[in-house]
């Protein structure tokens, strides 16, 4: 598998930090050529050099995933430059952290548009390459809160909502085209991204991911991995993904009056918001700073490093067989017992 991807072309939205720049790292060590998708020039210089240090042919490229015509730009160039596109990750994003009514229409239609419409946008410029190839992979990344709404996060989750049911009707409609691309998901858990430094903000308090948080990398390991088993319609990553999930479907009622008492604190760190923190709703956050953010954010000591339930996840297969030989052998190990 990792000889083929060595000849990939791969396409990441996003791709100066967070999760994006740690999906970025993660091929540039195996693939051919990124293209990196970001609005923000340091990042996209600085993304591109750690790229082509690991030896691998980076184009970065200005881009404001809510501009249709800039993403369809931006695939011509891709093509002409590195060649055909193998793989698509959708990974751009941006949000508020304040209660619904304190978010302006402006500034929730603009969330819309970057973290639903940049996702259409990419997946549509994906697939006017892809199909005619009858081959390609698109990767929606997406989040617990795809599924499970919480407080102050109003606007990302109703996008994350709407991208899963976009995806849910894409993979029918290729299925029921015998299509050779493949379009799948993986949700993720909290993370540790600069997102939480530069996201439009008005808590009184730094925000925070809901624990458990992750490194990015972990995120971007299974971000990869889908890419390389597309044919799972989605991937979870992370223990509290799979927890949060379980319980919403169980008792969504029971989370609701969880989240209500609980949710606002959690999403709050012990220190009070920089009043003049970057906010990159409408602009890149390294855009007058010039500063190169990376992939992750200010929680690394309360971070996890690896994700059991992701590796078991990535070894269903071999550890079922494990399980089902295991249990035969201790089955014929009591029959013996019992002849004896």
């Amino acid at each position: 598998m990792r000889n083929a991807a060595r000849s990939q072309v791969v396409v990441i939205t996003g791709a100066t930090g967070g999760v994006g720049r740690a999906v970025v790292r993660e091929y540039a060590r195996r693939a051919r050529g990124v293209a990196l998708l970001a609005r923000g020039r340091a990042g996209l210089e600085a993304t591109a050099k750690e790229a082509r240090t690991a030896g691998c042919e980076a184009l970065p490229l200005e881009v404001d995933v809510a501009d249709e015509e800039q993403v369809s730009d931006a695939a011509d160039e891709v093509e002409e430059r590195l060649g055909p596109i193998d793989v698509w990750v959708n990974a751009a994003f941006t949000s508020v952290f304040a209660p619904f009514s304190q978010i302006a229409p402006e500034e929730f239609r603009r969330v819309v548009e970057v973290d639903l419409l940049g996702f259409v946008h990419g997946t549509n410029a994906a697939l006017e390459r892809m199909r005619p190839r009858d081959r390609g992979t698109i990767v929606q990344v997406g989040s617990a809160l795809a599924y499970r709404g919480v407080p102050l996060q109003s606007a990302y989750c109703a996008s994350k909502h709407a991208v899963q049911g976009f995806h849910e009707s894409l993979r029918c409609e290729l299925l029921h085209d015998r299509s050779g691309v493949r379009v799948t998901m993986v949700q993720l858990p909290a993370v540790n991204t600069p997102q939480f430094s530069w996201v439009l903000s008005r808590l009184p308090k730094h925000p925070q991911p809901l624990p458990p948080i992750f490194q990015p990398e972990v995120a971007a390991r299974a971000v990869v991995h889908a890419a390389d088993h597309p044919r799972r319609r989605e991937h979870w990553c992370g223990g509290s993904t799979v927890g949060t999930l379980i319980a919403n479907a169980v008792a969504p009622g029971v989370v609701d009056r969880y989240l209500a008492r609980y949710g606002y604190a959690a999403q709050q760190a012990d220190v009070f918001s920089d009043p003049g923190r970057p906010a990159n709703l409408w602009a890149p956050a390294d855009g007058a700073s010039g500063r190169d953010y990376g992939a992750r954010g200010v929680f690394d000591e309360r971070s996890r490093n690896r994700s059991w339930q992701l590796w078991a996840s990535q070894r269903h297969g071999s550890l079922a067989v494990a399980v089902v030989g295991g249990a035969a052998l201790a089955a014929a190990a009591v029959s013996r017992r019992r002849r004896l």
